[in-house]
């Protein structure tokens, strides 16, 4: 399997060569997506897009362009053979300049464990995940108690998912069940319906704990969906399973656009972390709720969950953790000085700061450079900047 990042070299190499722009950001997104088996709605959800854009303008312009570099038509389908096979036939040449590139980085770091592009959740196994001890250690200790409830809350790209994934993964460790469901994936037309909504979370709760589905054994239209659902999880799902079960639910502000659905919802989840302080079969559910502030929910909304349970937010990162992640990275940051100046423009916040590190420690550009064209049209932050400024035409 050919390293993507080395592949990205060559073709950034021929278009600059034939006179044509490199690939931008979101043409990387795609071609990351296209290793990792990704659809474009998946890709572009993730960083913030949408996904007619990806679909209907990125990935055609990106396919024409590749096109024209290894002289084949290149498809979402056979993109990453034909790429490999024209890399292969690059190989040669290639080769004694990409030794001396790899000379500028730390012996450590190299063409396999050099970083790849910084975007959406970071991997379990990435270097580029800063640990915050004090926050990854009181998660994992309340996701040990009995019916616990954890909520986590930041704006996007903060590492929401990042710890997610982890909390995860430690409950996984434990010998846990997990189950991880999230929102952005809902129909609008499902989360505008309780009752749907509800059959939705039961039915994929059912499916990723690989049980047979028997919602309609405990779904009684005269109880409702709300005692149904309950029913559902306690006496079939929870009876089902000899361990604790971790259901995380991510993106849970989609659901404030359909505030009648989300004040029933945010309920029903405070009454089963309540069920717990009296029945010890909902002692076994164990919840983690991840939502995005951006999304304000009314007041009436935020207090269905506002008392109850371990409340995390996610800050930015300090100058120091900025130096640590900058050394992983390979960078000699060990003044300060660079993270400062970084932090006078982005602050801490932990996607611009990787976005950064990742495009200076491939030497394609230098901090002055990065900072200079950082707020324009240019800079590696353009997509970040243009989101934002979609997000306030809407609401002016």
């Amino acid at each position: 399997m050919m390293n993507l990042d080395y592949l990205l070299k060559i073709v950034d190499r021929q278009l600059i060569q034939s006179q044509n722009r490199p690939l931008n950001s979101t043409e990387i997104l795609i071609m990351q997506g296209i290793w990792q088996y990704r659809t474009y709605t998946q890709i572009a959800i993730e960083a913030g897009y949408s996904p007619g854009y990806f679909t209907n303008v990125v990935a055609p312009e990106l396919y024409q362009r590749l096109s024209k570099v290894i002289g084949q038509r290149v498809s979402k389908k056979n993109c990453r053979v034909l790429l490999e096979s024209y890399a292969t036939t690059q190989a040669a040449p290639e080769t004694k300049p990409l030794r001396q590139h790899q000379a500028e980085f730390p012996q450590d770091v190299n063409q396999d464990t050099s970083p790849c592009y910084p975007s959406g959740s970071v991997p379990l196994d990435s270097f580029c995940y800063l640990e915050r001890s004090s926050i990854e250690k009181q998660v994992y200790q309340e996701i040990r108690k009995p019916g616990a409830l954890i909520k986590i809350k930041a704006p996007r790209e903060m590492g929401k998912t990042s710890l997610l994934l982890r909390i995860l993964d430690y409950g996984n460790r434990q010998g846990y069940r997990t189950v991880s469901l999230n929102l952005e994936q809902v129909d609008q037309a499902i989360l505008s319906n309780l009752n749907q909504f509800l059959r939705w979370l039961c039915a994929n709760t059912t499916r990723l704990l690989e049980l047979e589905p028997k919602l309609d054994d405990y779904w009684d239209e005269d109880l409702g969906s709300k005692i149904s659902s309950t029913l559902y999880f306690q006496d079939y799902l929870l009876e089902s399973i000899n361990t604790p079960l971790v259901l995380a639910l991510d993106e849970v502000s989609q659901i404030f656009e359909h505030p009648q659905t989300a004040k029933d919802f945010l309920a029903l989840l405070r009454s089963w972390y309540e069920e717990g302080k009296r029945l010890p079969i909902w002692q076994k559910l164990r919840l983690i709720v991840v939502h995005s502030t951006e999304i304000y929910a009314p007041l009436k909304l935020n207090q269905s969950l506002l008392n109850v349970g371990l409340p995390i937010q996610i800050d930015e990162f300090s100058q120091e953790e900025v130096q640590q992640l900058a050394q992983r990275y390979g960078l000699d940051w060990a003044d300060g000085e660079e993270a400062r100046q970084l932090m006078s423009v982005v602050g801490g916040h932990p996607a611009l700061v990787n976005l950064a590190l990742y495009h200076l420690s491939r030497r394609e550009i230098s901090l002055l450079q990065l900072l200079e064209t950082a707020p324009t049209a240019s800079g590696i932050y353009s997509h970040h900047l243009q989101r934002h400024c979609a997000t306030l035409k809407k609401t002016a």
